[in-house]
């Protein structure tokens, strides 16, 4: 399973008190070195974090595969567009939102995500969209011709009780298994943290995951390589414990 390291937070941090440190693209390329898949960052319509500069900067440097999160917002399409990112995942955006509430609801706007999708895929941009996991909002995924899903975990990793979250954990893995036999590679992502990642790794299917709040708020106090080998260390962990039970 590989593993995608979101390093919007640390721009965040930058812009909480106007300065040009810590900088997202040194973050990018020590998350890089630390052994990660690729590198996640979101432009955001408000930019209240990642700036244009930075992604500019993270696609020019890491050599890792670069996934630019982003809406479907004409501008932001646009600049997708010239920059070209290995992947580019399409996520529902509103400017009060503390961070990404719920997946993208494609039977809303339809055929203008349909549009971006096919423009996106013209300049061999890969094309994920970030949805819920339900089984309409998967048909509809395939149906306007996108690649890559990416379930999010968000209720699940905000689940208030054990029942709850073996609940949304069963409907997780129905989604997985029907997106996999639509032919869709499937990721995941959305609040995922150094414990409830285990549950999320024994799902058969999800080829990657995408982490970022909790990766940053680790490397506080170990440092961002420490922090993302801690994160490698328990998918390896995991796969090993799965591989040994077939």
């Amino acid at each position: 399973m590989r593993l995608g390291v979101n390093i919007d937070h640390t721009a965040t941090l930058r812009e909480a008190r106007g300065t040009t440190y810590p900088d997202p693209v040194v973050a990018a390329l020590l998350a890089e070195y630390a052994g990660c898949n690729s590198i996640v960052a979101h432009l955001r319509e408000d930019r209240r974090h990642i700036k244009e500069r930075d992604i500019v900067l993270i696609k020019k440097t890491v050599k890792v595969p670069f996934n630019l999160e982003m809406s479907i917002n004409r501008d932001i399409v646009n600049f997708a567009l010239g920059i070209v990112p290995n992947q580019a995942t399409l996520v529902p955006e509103r400017r009060k939102e503390l961070t990404t509430e719920g997946g993208l609801d494609l039977s809303k706007k339809t055929l203008l995500i349909e549009r971006v999708v096919s423009k996106l895929k013209s300049k061999g941009i890969t094309v994920s969209l970030f949805i819920d996991p339900i089984k309409r909002q998967i048909g509809l995924a395939k149906r306007i011709g996108a690649e890559v899903i990416e379930i999010n975990t968000g209720r699940f990793s905000n689940a208030k009780t054990a029942l709850q979250r073996k609940s949304i954990l069963s409907r997780i893995k129905d989604a997985v298994n029907y997106a996999k036999d639509k032919g869709l590679v499937v990721a995941a992502g959305h609040g995922l943290d150094y414990d409830n990642i285990k549950d999320i790794l024994k799902i058969k299917g999800i080829e990657e995951l995408n982490i970022g709040h909790s990766i940053i708020s680790r490397s506080l106090f170990v440092g961002i390589v420490g922090a993302v080998e801690e994160m490698l260390d328990l998918i390896s962990k995991s796969s090993q414990i799965i591989q040994k039970k077939r």
